[in-house]
């Protein structure tokens, strides 16, 4: 038969693993259905972390919200709530991630403006109002602050009535990947990484329904990394904050099955899904060499995805919901545990609720009308998938190889490695798009100059203001002397070895703010400063 010219003279994908024209058995010889493949639910987990997975249960249904003020916001969340969203997922602005309260000189113009801003126990109590805490699991998207949010989450259960025995839910607490990807870190590595196991502490002994860290390689992709490095700078963190946990005195048993993950899922449906599949069985083999653990719970690798907002396109904003439904689908044969799939118009602003409306639809339509869900890893056994599956995994284990001949992740992420390493893969991944060379529909593919503007959220700029009268008011009603006996606790437990979340959570419960707990880790823990070369 003619064998027609192809497209393109190779054919390769983010991670430049080269794509064949056609996979056959052969591909896949060094690959041992047993010890590699195996059943869902059994080591290494490559084909799910349970055996009947959507058979038994969907995904959670987790979309990510936060603007403005607490009342705002809880009005977006009940919006989401009647729409079916399954569980609660909230951003917080850049004040509150940083330590920052709403009157700081820091904060201005930043205010509500990419999160909800949360500056003290009563902003919580808005938040979460005539939300049933006890019904419905909430992720928290923060890190250096990640212990006050969880305190004045914790307290405002107490307030509901609700045991903290029963509240459910995640704090991201990831903040190594702040020095890596983001920046909204505050103290310096080993004191960050303090907190971090404080944290773990604190909901071993407290909140047993609790997800102590959501490690994520979500924020790592959106900086530019690639699939395999998403992989191996995130199961890297992993082991950090488990070695971390050991040097505290915690049992493996007590902080590996706690630990969740964050990923993202991005354009390449099939790499996507083999970097979910990889991520699951390289997770459980390096925690079982390197631990020894052998217990089923610590091994296996729970996920949320989010779909790829670096991907989204200001241009042509509607042909995003058919890049979301891709990354979603991908995210769902990946085997997440629970999805985000971003708003059509999040290259432009925060979404509007139709939008986000149709962003929650596509989930529900993924669910219940494709079948996707009716079988486990319905790609499973395919010569490509399981050959890419392989190929990532031993990418992203040469990578873990590099970083431990560093010393580990502190010593990668402080010589500048892994950021130099990400920054290299998105100026690779922008020059392709500038060249051509990565067609993106509407942007370098199929443009239009007729592209009519959407109708786009914006936030109330007077929200800022009225922000500000409200936390003037709380501290000059509040019983000062109470909050200043409180805090100084707070800086006396940073100072020694004791755990700090119920210093914190007294602070909380004693209306001290938000950023008055973080100025006073400040002063024990100082600042980090990032070492600039050029």
């Amino acid at each position: 038969m003619k064998k027609h010219a192809e497209r393109q003279a190779k054919f390769v994908n983010s991670s430049g693993i080269e794509i064949r024209p056609t996979y056959m058995a052969e591909h896949t010889r060094g690959i041992d259905p047993d010890t590699d493949i195996g059943l869902p639910g059994e080591f290494p987990f490559t084909r799910g972390i349970q055996p009947s997975m959507y058979r038994s249960r969907l995904w959670t249904m987790r979309q990510y919200a936060g603007f403005g003020s607490a009342r705002e916001t809880n009005r977006r969340l009940k919006f989401l709530l009647r729409h079916g969203q399954t569980g609660l997922s909230v951003a917080f602005d850049l004040p509150t991630q940083m330590g920052y309260d709403s009157d700081h000189p820091a904060a201005r113009g930043e205010v509500g403006r990419v999160g909800v801003a949360i500056d003290s126990l009563q902003d919580m109590e808005t938040l979460l109002d005539g939300i049933p805490l006890e019904k419905v699991s909430t992720s928290m998207t923060i890190n250096a602050t990640a212990a006050i949010l969880l305190c004045l989450y914790v307290a405002v259960g107490k307030k509901q009535g609700i045991p903290p025995e029963k509240l459910s839910g995640t704090v991201q607490n990831d903040v190594l990947k702040e020095y890596m990807a983001r920046g909204t870190y505050i103290y310096p590595p080993q004191a960050s990484l303090r907190i971090a196991t404080d944290l773990f502490a604190y909901c071993r002994d407290h909140l047993p329904r609790w997800n102590s860290i959501s490690i994520s390689g979500y924020h790592i992709r959106e900086a530019g990394a690639t699939a395999v490095q998403e992989v191996a700078f995130t199961l890297g963190n992993a082991l950090e904050y488990l070695q971390a946990a050991r040097r505290a005195g915690l049992q493996m048993k007590e902080v590996a099955p706690r630990i969740s993950f964050f990923f993202n899922s991005h354009n390449d449906l099939f790499e996507e899904v083999a970097k979910f599949r990889a991520a699951r069985r390289l997770w459980a083999r390096l925690v079982r060499e390197r631990f020894q653990v052998q217990d089923a719970p610590s091994l296996r690798l729970r996920f949320h995805a989010q779909t790829a907002g670096s991907a989204l396109t200001a241009q042509q904003v509607e042909n995003n919901v058919a890049r979301v439904t891709y990354q979603a689908l991908a995210a769902v044969l990946g085997g997440a545990q629970s999805l985000h799939t971003n708003s059509m118009d999040e290259a432009l602003s925060l979404p509007t609720e139709p939008s986000a409306a149709v962003a929650l639809r596509t989930q529900q339509i993924l669910a219940y009308e494709t079948g996707v869900a009716d079988t486990v890893d319905p790609l499973g056994g395919s010569y490509y998938v399981e050959t890419l599956t392989t190929q990532i995994e031993n990418a992203a284990r040469n990578y873990l190889d590099r970083i431990d001949r560093m010393g580990g992740v502190i010593p990668a992420i402080e010589s500048g490695f892994i950021a130099r390493e990400i920054q290299e893969s998105a100026y690779r991944a922008q020059r392709a798009v500038e060249t051509g060379e990565q067609g993106v529909v509407g942007v370098n593919r199929y443009t239009s100059e007729q592209d009519r503007p959407p109708m786009i959220h914006r936030v109330n700029p007077g929200l800022e203001k009225e922000q500000v009268k409200r936390l003037v008011r709380f501290k000059k009603c509040r019983e000062a002397p109470a909050a200043a006996k409180a805090l100084d606790a707070v800086e006396r437990r940073a100072e020694g070895p004791e755990n700090l979340l119920p210093a914190i959570l007294h602070a909380v419960e004693s209306s001290a703010t938000l950023g008055e707990i973080s100025d006073a880790l400040r002063r024990v823990f100082g600042v980090h400063k990032p070492e600039v070369s050029f």
